[in-house]
């Protein structure tokens, strides 16, 4: 996907766009840097996929994973505060990956953990302040 120029107006359009392409069982690894906006991005996905526009969707920074249902489980991971890939044995994340769709923040902590079947997205700044700099692949 061509990257796209995005204010923050214009990331629940995108988001609405990005779900269309995703499926049960598919791995969707958010990177980018501290405030770059993937809990923002993952929000509005989430709410889309589970048609709820007004669900709260909260970062899992402390709790690691959050599991929301939409036509499939949906697992949100925070990796931030992940102190070693192999805590994630002790969360079940490999069980996820065949169980629903995974979002996974900071997916570099990961490690050997991390599937080799998925999508990266990366946000970035964008030369203007007030955008980011979306890049799906």
């Amino acid at each position: 996907m061509t990257p796209r120029e995005l204010d923050i107006t214009e990331v629940e359009a995108f988001a609405k766009e990005v779900a269309t392409t995703l499926t049960s069982r598919d791995v969707l690894c958010l990177v980018g840097p501290l405030g770059a906006g993937k809990t923002t991005f993952s929000q509005h996905l989430i709410r889309c996929l589970t048609g709820d526009p007004s669900l709260e969707v909260t970062s899992p920074t402390y709790t690691l994973v959050q599991e929301y249902q939409g036509p499939y489980p949906i697992f949100h991971y925070d990796l931030y505060r992940l102190e070693a890939p192999e805590e994630l044995e002790e969360i079940g994340f490999n069980e996820t990956l065949s169980q629903g769709l995974c979002l996974i923040e900071w997916p570099e902590r990961a490690g050997r953990y991390l599937p080799h079947h998925r999508k990266t997205l990366t946000i970035k700044y964008a030369n203007d302040a007030s955008k980011r700099l979306f890049c799906l692949e």
